[in-house]
């Protein structure tokens, strides 16, 4: 079984925020990894927020790999942090050689281009990495977008935070937006692709619980867009779905929830919609999920949202006061991090909404 959860604030925050809130959940996870995603950066990567930032794991082998692309296709480093490890005997931490986290200034034809011609030079310019590190076995190359730094690993949780330094509270890594998981995803091989949360364009989510419609999901997204690969886990189906539906498609926030668990037929009958939602029932029925979960998702506008399945057989809670939002499997995450919150206003979402928190902490809750 997975935890998740997510801290949105309006002052930049540490990553050991989210690890206090995950830790007091260990008996819901099994200790096997740490991811995180931070967005709306600081500390160091404050000054760069429109600056592409590559966020990678590899074998210094990779690491040249890595810059012959990026030189040869005239990315500009601007930037660069690489962690300086904490490698004192006894982790349970299976680390790579090196950690990369670099800004890039966008090749000179595009800096004149559109938002969309970035944002499609940038997903490509990912793709074309992690098929050049997977081909040689050189590494992993998580996100490579303005603003978003990606960290994933296989061990303790805890002992991940020591190597990295994450308990110090240095100042070099803050975030308004953090999303993490402490579990690799041991139903299937542990590859590091695998840990949630994962991202694309701008999105980012991570899940609690399974798909059972995970084949079908699968073979219908691999059809719709090049960026859909992988597939080392049934949760990477809801933000592909997520993806599509509103970067592809442009639909509204609310659509999302119908098409991954649309209303039965009889209901629909009833609203005044219901033209609408047959229509995403009958053209995007490969894309409704089935199974116990729960999801967290940060869009690229930095609304954080969250929604359960149909059933609501996963739990989540969300809490906070006036500077700080945060999402929970379990509150007593919540009580860690946010221990004077006022209680009564938690809300625990049910399986026909999604809530959404927006940029100015403010929680809305869509009725599906």
């Amino acid at each position: 079984m997975c935890r998740i959860g997510s801290i949105k604030s309006k002052f930049p925050v540490h990553p050991s925020k989210a690890l206090h809130l995950m830790l007091p959940q260990q008996e819901g996870h099994d200790n096997s990894g740490f991811a995180m995603v931070m967005q709306d950066l600081y500390g160091v990567f404050e000054n760069y927020k429109d600056k592409p930032l590559l966020s990678l794991a590899c074998t210094q082998r990779g690491a040249q790999l890595v810059e012959d692309y990026m030189d040869s296709h005239n990315f500009v480093q601007v930037a660069e942090w690489i962690p300086k490890g904490n490698k004192q005997p006894g982790l349970d931490i299976k680390a790579m050689p090196y950690y990369i986290f670099r800004n890039y200034d966008y090749p000179e034809k595009y800096r004149d281009k559109s938002k969309e011609a970035r944002d499609e030079l940038l997903l490509d310019t990912r793709l074309a990495l992690r098929k050049i590190l997977e081909d040689e076995d050189e590494g992993y190359v998580y996100s490579f977008w303005p603003d978003v730094l990606t960290l994933k690993e296989i061990g303790d949780p805890r002992d991940i935070a020591t190597y990295f330094r994450l308990w110090d509270d240095s100042g070099d890594l803050m975030a308004k937006s953090i999303v993490t998981q402490c579990r690799q995803n041991t139903n299937y091989d542990i590859v590091r692709y695998a840990a949630h949360p994962f991202f694309i364009q701008g999105y980012t989510l991570c899940a609690n619980g399974e798909n059972t419609f995970y084949t079908k999901n699968k073979e219908y997204q691999k059809s719709l867009h090049r960026g859909y690969i992988g597939f080392e886990s049934d949760s990477q189906n809801f933000i592909y779905t997520l993806h599509y539906v509103l970067r592809q498609l442009k639909w509204p926030i609310k659509y999302f929830k119908h098409v991954i668990t649309p209303l039965p037929f009889n209901e629909i009958e009833q609203r005044e919609d219901r033209e609408v939602l047959e229509a995403i029932r009958q053209s995007l029925g490969h894309l409704e999920i089935n199974g116990p979960n729960t999801i967290i998702a940060v869009l690229p506008d930095g609304n954080m949202i969250t929604c359960c399945d149909s059933k609501k057989l996963r739990p989540v809670v969300v809490g906070g006061d006036e500077n700080t939002i945060a999402i929970s499997s379990e509150v007593c995450g919540l009580n860690v991090i946010l221990p004077n919150r006022d209680t009564t206003k938690d809300i625990y979402p049910n399986e026909r909404e999604v809530v959404v928190i927006n940029n100015d902490l403010e929680v809305q809750r869509w009725k599906q």
